[in-house]
């Protein structure tokens, strides 16, 4: 059973790592400071110590933890009834709802150390694989290659969704739409 202190910093650490993911993706990591994300999530400068050592480890940390997110939940959709659509919709719901992340990893990537940045390219590598495996049964004359193609641009799609979205207004169903999105654009034909 977990402690209520437990819970509380498990809390306040996820506090800490969507502060640093709104000022990431505003300012960029090298223009953040701990202080800022300190005072973005409402504590002491001192206490983002507690929880990360450097900004270079809340970085990794952030970064680590949505991709071994993502490859869980990949995992998860998988064992659906529906894998491929099981996987466009878990996608589109991160991208709706982590847009700041999505921007954090497009921009910061090369700004982790060369450990935490392969551990995010070989977790980034599974989950790739995951649709890769996913997808074939929909495009049965495609090769591996092609397979992958497919699923990069799907995944160009859907990680365009947060600038899409603040670009065209409200959609009542964004993670709808862009599930359909990506699964057109998935099995589309060659022509």
């Amino acid at each position: 059973m977990v402690s209520l202190r437990e819970q509380a910093k498990a809390h306040r650490r996820a506090e800490l790592l969507a502060a640093a993911a709104r000022l990431f993706a505003a300012d960029g990591f090298h223009a953040t400071t701990l202080g800022a994300v300190a005072a973005e999530a409402g504590v002491s400068a001192p206490a983002v110590y507690r929880h990360f050592e450097s900004k270079a480890d809340l970085l990794a940390q952030m970064l680590v933890g949505v991709s071994e997110s993502l490859l869980e939940g990949g995992r998860a959709a998988c064992e659906s009834a529906s894998p491929l659509r099981s996987l466009c919709t878990a996608h589109a719901r991160f991208a709706v709802n982590e847009s700041a992340v999505i921007r954090v990893q497009e921009r910061d990537l090369a700004s982790l150390d060369a450990g935490p940045r392969h551990r995010v390219r070989s977790l980034q590598a599974e989950y790739v694989q995951l649709w890769v495996a996913a997808l074939g049964p929909s495009v049965p004359d495609a090769d591996e290659a092609e397979l992958r193609l497919r699923v990069h641009a799907a995944f160009g799609l859907l990680n365009s969704t947060p600038h899409a979205l603040r670009r065209s207004g409200a959609v009542s169903d964004p993670v709808g739409l862009f599930t359909n999105l990506a699964m057109a654009a998935l099995t589309a034909p060659r022509r």
